[in-house]
């Protein structure tokens, strides 16, 4: 299992980069979807991530607050 997460890691960016090469060299506009569609992805990671870092700040400081 150690390895194995390493391995997807690293080959996972390898393999969309590769998709994205293959998706612009079939059709342009094949290319742009999938990079609009990532791109929408990354968004709502990034809105999460966010999201979760906020709501961990705010009770930290309510914890500190309360003692």
């Amino acid at each position: 299992m150690r390895i194995a997460k390493s391995m997807l890691a690293v080959s996972t960016p390898f393999g969309v980069l590769l998709g994205f090469y293959e998706a612009f060299r079939i059709h342009w506009y094949l290319g742009t979807l999938m990079t609009a569609i990532l791109s929408v992805l990354l968004a709502f990671t990034w809105l999460t991530v966010r999201r979760i870092h906020s709501e961990r700040h705010r009770d930290l400081t309510a914890k500190q607050k309360s003692t």
